[in-house]
């Protein structure tokens, strides 16, 4: 019988302490992403072309943030392990500077006010890059067991899919309630107190995300063994050159995410200017979130039973399907509206969790290929990709909306009447550029080379490999066992 390795089951404290940290990653980020542009063109008066030339270069900057932080990450080796000092220390600063991203000053005129917009949110990415490269990098250290680590992706999905729900309800009712009674306040009076909305959440979220985030840094921990504490640039180098896997996949995600990024920042005004009521917002989020939730517990088993590589290619029909028959969807539509996002969303959801399984895989590959565990890298060439297509995703519905015609609230119109053309850029942002983003994606991935069959193999072989070499805690992990893996 061959041998293979037998790996500790991952405690229940573990999985949820994992999942806690991306609740409070999704504090600060989903907020960006649903409410900044909303932000910025209703609340601070910025336009949405500004905004999106903003967009476009923040979100450049935080793709080579993320580098810099990959970097950091494989230079680094503390008695509390790699990964887990940079959430520790990282946390209430990057909660805080979500707070300033959403302060942008009122007295400031509207070069003043860009400015400050921009050098917060660059500063926000670099630090968010800080917590999230060594959080996303932590799964592969907690285990090789691909059921395992299908476990900590499913409570990655479940801790991303609460906080986007938290937020949303916390902020879109307030909005929507403010919106009523906008015939009888000022502009001045709405935009402040939208303002002292935004405050008073981001606030809040501070003090819950730093729960979250050091009972993340408390309960999870880094098990899996490495040759050496540290890699060189060289041999980083050497260990993303040959990673093929890797390259499949980022070049995979690279045109599905542009389409899911798109969709974040067009949302609010989906359900404002087609839904008709900024309301929505919140049914919107539950949809897309209460599918993410709902299918979390399940995803280990969907993991077992077609393989992550089978989740990823053929998850994309309902994304096409959904975003096709959203972008037909008329107008006031809202039923209709509601069950064609929970299709598109079963796409996105399974998609975008199971690409993290796939990243932390791409590991042991580059591992096996170079002889050096470089996680840190790996996964920030991985995140590299994702910023990319959130600067072109976040830029292309910014533009969209200005291709469109669509008209910021002023003090002269408070309340302007959107344009048709305003409305189908909206439209188009929602259904049709996340349905050809995903055919893209599945043909790329078509030719994806690592089957978790092929990924038991590599590991094993590579495992058996520093155990001959009388690497620590190695011989205590080599069984002859069919125990999980």
């Amino acid at each position: 019988m061959a041998q293979r390795y037998v790996h500790k089951l991952l405690t229940r404290r573990s999985v949820v302490g994992y999942g806690l940290g991306d609740f409070a990653n999704n504090l600060a980020f989903s907020l960006s992403t649903s409410f900044l542009l909303y932000y910025y063109t209703d609340v601070a008066g910025l336009s949405a072309a500004a905004v999106s030339t903003m967009f476009f270069v923040v979100r450049l900057w935080d793709a080579f943030a993320d580098m810099i932080a990959g970097r950091l990450v494989d230079r680094s080796m503390t008695r509390w392990g790699k990964f887990r000092p940079f959430i520790l220390f990282g946390a209430v600063p990057l909660l805080f500077l979500s707070f300033l991203t959403f302060q942008v000053p009122s007295s400031f005129d509207m070069g003043a006010k860009l400015l400050y917009a921009y050098l917060t949110y660059a500063v926000l990415g670099l630090v968010y890059s800080l917590v999230n490269i060594p959080y996303g990098a932590l799964a592969s250290a907690m285990t090789q067991s691909v059921k395992e680590r299908a476990k900590l992706v499913a409570a990655r999905f479940f801790g991303a899919a609460t906080g986007g729900i938290v937020l949303t309800y916390l902020i879109a009712p307030q909005i929507s309630d403010l919106k009523t009674q906008r015939n009888t306040l000022s502009p001045a009076e709405y935009q402040a107190q939208v303002q002292a909305i935004f405050t008073q959440s981001t606030l809040i979220f501070i003090v819950v995300g730093t729960i979250a985030y050091l009972l993340t840094f408390f309960w999870c921990r880094e098990q899996v063994v490495r040759t050496q504490p540290r890699v060189s640039v060289r041999e980083t180098w050497e260990t993303l050159r040959h990673n093929t896997p890797l390259g499949f996949l980022c070049s995979a995600s690279f045109f599905y995410l542009i389409g899911l990024f798109a969709v974040g920042g067009a949302s609010a005004y989906y359900a404002q200017y087609v839904m008709g009521d900024i309301t929505w917002m919140g049914p919107i989020v539950l949809v897309n979130s209460g599918i993410s939730i709902v299918a979390a517990p399940f995803i280990p088993a969907a993991v077992e039973k077609w393989g992550k590589k089978a989740l990823f290619q053929w998850c994309g029909l309902f994304t096409i399907v959904g975003g096709v028959a959203l972008y037909l969807t008329p107008g006031g539509a809202v039923a209709p509206a509601l069950v064609f996002l929970g299709v598109k969303g079963v796409g996105a959801a399974l998609i975008n969790t199971v690409m993290f399984g796939l990243e932390a895989d791409t590991v042991e590959y580059g591992e096996w290929k170079s002889g050096k565990r470089s996680e840190g890298a790996t996964y920030a060439i991985f995140s590299f990709t994702r910023k990319i297509t959130q600067s072109l995703g976040g830029a292309l519905g910014a533009a969209a909306l200005a291709f469109g015609g669509y008209l910021s609230a002023t003090a002269a119109v408070p309340n302007p009447v959107q344009p048709e053309s305003a409305v189908t850029a909206i439209r188009v942002t929602m259904g049709l550029i996340p349905a050809v983003a995903a055919l893209v994606a599945m043909v790329i991935f078509w030719k994806y080379p690592l089957t978790d069959q092929r990924f038991r193999e590599i590991r094993d072989e590579t495992e058996a490999s520093k155990a001959a070499q009388g690497h620590a805690f190695a011989p205590d992990r080599l069984r002859r066992s069919t125990g999980i893996d």
